[in-house]
């Protein structure tokens, strides 16, 4: 039971920064219809932004936080005004072979800046674990947790309570009417990519400091909020948080029960069921991002 127990409190904290991805994924499929293959790499954006302004600028961790995802939002808008907005009226295929253009031109440079060798992340959180009965878990996955859990939060206020939020989900059931309703539809074509890329960058500026980072550590990311994007359901900002707490718990039990070089496994093979059997995913609803 302690064992299932320690399991569980793994599968919240990794599950936490699987919905961001998932959600960022699903803001920008589901309103721009673009199939975003620089997710990954913008994950990995977030997590050497974080090494870069606490390991070379010798900042502190708690702000490079904020800083990372800023970068992520600056560096989103600036890919869907230079990429994606001269490819507006562009076929899907175009702009898929762009997008992977720009992934590949990515993860190169991320390495020809910091090399092949995996960095790590110096945190103020103590090296001795909370002890909570059976389950033991380091400080910095207890602020991993809390951090996604509140960035979650903030995105459904955003979608759901602002003028912003709404002018997305019109934009996302009808692209015209918005349009002939006033709603600046290319504003919200940036702001939608922006949100999506801080969200992805939040991911690894919060995952990157627990492991190692590395500058192929975005393909396995990109992989898994594509499959988070299937189980919850396209534009289905709900279904993106618990299919991200679902792929956690798959490869949480799958590693522990089954064997730990079976973790992606064990995802992968919860969504080849759910395509199986529900193909819209198991969340999906009427057409409607929140």
């Amino acid at each position: 039971m302690s064992e299932f127990l320690q399991h569980i409190a793994n599968t919240l904290i990794l599950g936490g920064t699987y919905a961001l991805l998932g959600i960022g994924l699903t803001l920008i499929f589901g309103i721009m219809r673009v199939v975003n293959f620089t997710h990954g790499e913008l994950y990995t954006f977030g997590a050497y932004f974080v090494f870069l302004v606490v390991s070379v600028l010798g900042l502190n961790f708690l702000l490079a936080l904020p800083v990372a995802i800023a970068a992520g939002l600056l560096l989103g808008a600036v890919i869907e005004f230079l990429l994606l907005r001269p490819m507006r009226d562009s076929d899907i295929d175009t702009t898929m072979l762009v997008m992977i253009g720009a992934m590949i031109v990515m993860q190169n440079s991320e390495q020809l800046i910091w090399g092949g060798v995996a960095k790590s992340v110096s945190t103020p959180f103590p090296e001795t674990p909370l002890v909570i009965g059976p389950v033991s878990v380091s400080y910095l996955r207890v602020f991993v947790l809390a951090m996604a859990l509140l960035l979650i939060a903030a995105t459904y206020i955003l979608i759901n309570r602002t003028k912003l939020g709404k002018a997305m989900r019109a934009t996302f059931q009808d692209r015209d009417t918005a349009s002939l309703m006033g709603v600046n539809v290319q504003a919200i074509y940036t702001a939608t990519f922006a949100i999506g890329s801080s969200l992805a960058a939040a991911g690894g500026a919060l995952l990157g400091p627990a492991y190692v980072i590395s500058p192929h550590m975005g393909d396995i990311a990109s992989l898994k909020a594509f499959a988070i994007v299937i189980l919850g359901g396209l534009g289905n900002i709900t279904g993106a948080t618990l299919g991200g707490f679902i792929l956690a718990l798959a490869e949480e039990l799958g590693a522990g029960y089954v064997s730990s070089g079976y973790r992606d496994a064990m995802g992968f093979l919860i969504i080849i069921a759910v395509l199986l059997i529900k193909p819209t995913g198991l969340f999906a609803r009427a057409e409607r991002i929140g």
